[in-house]
């Protein structure tokens, strides 16, 4: 399991775990100004390269590779600001996020988080 640190781009958060997973085909964990990734399988490793690889492509996506750097230490990655400037974003704040401890599906809704989980205990 990894755990990217987001402070500095707290704003983009969402969009860059989204991201992230889908490149390194990992499940994402939402928490508060960080997320983790894990594999499916609890034997496998995640690529750590792998994964500052899709952090930088997303930063460079949004016009602020230049800005960040991505640092790693053991389980742990750091998306911080170069200048001491963090993204900040003026369009509407996403409401709180919800996601499911056992597969890492993402929603605004707890409602549908909680008819979503009980497909886990079937």
């Amino acid at each position: 399991m990894l755990t990217i640190d987001c402070k500095d781009v707290v704003s983009v958060k969402n969009e860059l775990l989204i991201y992230v997973a889908d490149q390194v085909a990992a499940i994402p964990t939402l928490k508060n100004n960080q997320f983790t990734l894990s594999t499916l399988d609890d034997d496998e490793i995640l690529d750590t390269d792998l994964v500052i690889s899709a952090i930088k492509e997303f930063l460079d996506s949004i016009d602020e590779g230049k800005n960040f750097a991505v640092i790693t230490n053991n389980n742990m990655i750091k998306v911080t600001s170069i200048s001491g400037k963090v993204i900040e974003r003026n369009n509407q704040t996403p409401s709180e996020m919800f996601s499911c401890p056992h597969c890492g599906f993402v929603t605004r809704y707890e409602v549908e988080l909680n008819a979503h989980m009980k497909i886990h205990y079937l």
